[in-house]
């Protein structure tokens, strides 16, 4: 970012991605009715451009182009630009996103639509060069080309412009037909064992990316059908990807994907909703099999975010760049001479012998730590601990990539759920009370009066009208939250928030989740997002959420709306059901409803920590626990199912039904593990 030149407009914004732009020669404009209004009274197309902060090749382009006075002069003459950080409003770029897939094949960051004043785009590109080279497009050439069109083409180039946003209005179409059948998590199955790489782990060919849902999937596909290649599948992802590179074995935390098929060399940015999501994954294989590899890696996971990842006031920043002084991975990488020289000669070439740091490098001349020829013993790991110390120390003295610092209403909601699970699995409550002060902070400070959930925080200024993933994630925190604590309160506004999401998103005609609400600014289209990309839609969540609500509070709308959204996007899910794997674990619950789990005693009794600690150590993604006590809990005790269940012989007792039938209530943990085990499958 150079500040030679004079600020632009984008100089008052609080996102860091515009702030990175505020001294570009360029004159931007904010998404905002005033640049919309010149580009009409100048008769000019707008220039649009969203990227987010982190983005290694959204640098790339402003270095070569953005801060090119020759670019900033074409710009500014013969267009209005628009800055956009895709975080902030991913309502734009989601619409904007689909234009280029449709118009160009593909997509990604940054993101170059050429549209007219009305919003209608007629050219959209990703990462364009100053000039053309190696086959892409130079912006100064398009500017041109595009300039020329708009004063000689006007006709051509506006029919081309509603011909496509016609064309991007028919992509939300839904058609309802029936219910999926269960055979739709069999094809799931069979697609992602199609896709899985034997050696390596995860699916598909590189670029990797973690896809965390897919193995959330899996494990619930084992769990209900005994399917061992599928718990086979994550296990084998799980590792390789805590065993490479994509894993920062120094300081902890995933990076955001792969760029070669072994997980070794990353695309260094680090994600809250990648990290999130990964140690519910880590958690549940844990649970599943015991294995402490899996409980150190979400324990680490945590360690990076508490450290590193989280605001004094208790929420959870976004991302952190791939780069360091402009260069991507400097951060992270090491040479064998540095790594010897901070540690010493014999345990220098112990650490470079394990963690694969040689002389020749493994990535552009140095080396990423990994552990892909073989993961450590446990005493190998005692051993190497005061080493890793040594070199994080010695890192942290280095120039940090940059921080985005926003606080994201729906990648807090993740990281809420997360640590909430986490402290449940490994019987941690400092996890449990970082999770509460983060939720805490969202609900204080991240909600207008009226109580509408807002989608951004940064310096002390909340905005953005939440979008429908905003109060999916945050509904799911509190979930998750309550099944961990059991204050009745996080349910209380869990139920809250869900109402205000289906008066703010839901569609009454057709049923579904809008991806922003109808008090929002209406865009081009109004989408309904339903694919799971790197993390799950509005709408696979809120099928989730609205079931287990259901099944809390007794309240059949709820399941009914589920069953309508399972029923609008099955077509679509049919198409090809791995790329909604997230969605059909939510699908799972309507199928196979699960176990309700009543504990009636008080939270601080042996008996009842003895039932709640053989719950949390068995996976059971399906069961739901509610915790009566004796006292004046008004909210548990108006639940219709949970006001007859009283304490047997004044004991703590445990109501256990499943699969729609209930047993007798039982006050022994041999008794609740003989119902439990007669309810498994295997």
């Amino acid at each position: 970012m150079s500040t030679d030149n004079k600020a632009n407009r984008l100089i008052t914004e609080k996102s860091p991605y515009l702030l990175q732009h505020a001294y570009n020669p360029v004159n931007w404009y904010p998404w905002g009715e005033e640049a919309f209004a010149r580009a009409k009274a100048e008769d000019k197309p707008v220039f649009l451009s969203i990227g987010y902060s982190t983005c290694h090749w959204c640098h790339v382009m402003e270095r070569e182009s953005f801060e090119d006075q020759e670019v900033a002069d074409m710009l500014n003459e013969k267009f209005v630009s628009i800055k956009v950080d895709r975080e902030e409003r991913p309502d734009i770029d989601i619409i904007y996103m689909d234009v280029c897939q449709a118009m160009t094949g593909h997509g990604g960051w940054p993101l170059t639509i050429i549209m007219t004043p009305e919003k209608k785009p007629f050219y959209a590109a990703t990462y364009l060069p100053k000039t053309s080279r190696q086959g892409l497009t130079g912006i100064m050439q398009v500017l041109s080309k595009l300039h020329e069109l708009w004063v000689k083409e006007r006709d051509m180039v506006l029919n081309s412009s509603n011909h496509i946003s016609d064309y991007i209005k028919t992509l939300d179409e839904n058609t309802a037909s029936s219910v999926i059948s269960n055979q739709i998590f069999d094809q799931a199955f069979e697609q992602l064992t199609s896709r899985f790489d034997q050696v390596y782990g995860g699916f598909g060919q590189a670029p990797k990316f973690p896809s965390p849902h897919n193995l959330y999937f899996l494990t619930r596909f084992y769990e209900l059908k005994g399917e061992v290649k599928a718990l086979e599948m994550v296990e084998k992802t799980l590792q390789s990807m805590y065993q490479g590179g994509i894993y920062d074995h120094i300081g902890f935390g995933f990076a955001r994907y792969s760029t070669d098929r072994y997980w070794l060399v990353p695309h260094f940015e680090k994600m809250l909703y990648d990290n999130a999501l990964l140690a519910i994954a880590y958690l549940e294989v844990y649970q599943l099999t015991g294995k402490e590899l899996y409980a150190r890696a979400a324990r680490e996971i945590f360690t990076y975010i508490l450290r590193d990842m989280t605001s004094p006031e208790g929420a959870f920043y976004s991302a952190e760049d791939a780069d360091s002084e402009g260069v991507e991975g400097k951060f992270y990488v090491w040479t064998e001479e540095r790594i010897i020289s901070l540690l010493g000669e014999e345990n220098g070439i112990d650490f470079c012998r394990k963690y694969d740091i040689s002389r020749e490098g493994n990535f552009e001349g140095k080396s990423i730590p990994n552990l892909i020829k073989g993961v450590l013993n446990e005493k190998e790991r005692q051993q190497v601990e005061p080493m890793r110390q040594v070199l994080f120390e010695y890192r942290e003295r280095r120039v940090h990539p940059h921080k985005d610092d926003k606080i994201l209403t729906a990648w807090n909601g993740m990281m809420i759920a997360a640590l909430a699970i986490g402290a449940r699995i490994l019987k941690d409550l400092k996890y449990l009370r970082a999770a509460e002060k983060a939720a805490s902070f969202i609900l204080e400070h991240m909600r207008r009066e009226d109580g509408r959930l807002l989608a951004r925080y940064r310096e002390q200024q909340a905005l953005y009208p939440a979008y429908a993933l905003d109060y999916a994630c945050m509904v799911w925190a509190l979930i998750e939250l309550y099944q961990a604590g059991f204050n009745s309160q996080h349910l209380e506004i869990a139920l809250e928030l869900n109402q205000e999401l289906i008066t703010y998103f839901w569609d009454e005609e057709q049923g579904g989740l809008f991806f922003y609400g109808q008090d929002a600014e209406q865009l081009l289209t109004r989408p309904k997002e339903i694919y799971d990309g790197a993390i799950p839609s509005s709408n696979s969540l809120s099928v989730m959420n609205f079931l287990r609500l259901s099944r809390i509070g007794g309240d059949i709308a709820l399941e009914q709306k589920a069953e309508e959204a399972i029923k609008l996007f099955s077509g679509k899910i049919k198409e090809h059901p791995a790329a909604y794997s997230f969605f059909l674990t939510s699908a799972l619950y309507y199928f196979y409803p699960g176990k309700e789990i009543v504990i009636v005693g008080d939270k601080q009794s042996q008996d009842t920590l003895s039932f709640i600690d053989k719950i949390n150590s068995s996976f059971m993604p399906r069961a739901l626990v509610l915790l009566k006590e004796g006292g004046d809990n008004e909210f548990i005790d108006r639940i219709p199912f949970v006001q007859e269940m009283k304490q047997v012989n004044n004991q703590s007792t445990v109501y256990l039904c499943d699969k729609n039938a209930c047993q007798p209530p039982v006050n022994t943990l041999e008794a609740f593990n003989h119902q439990l085990t007669q309810g498994t499958r295997h």
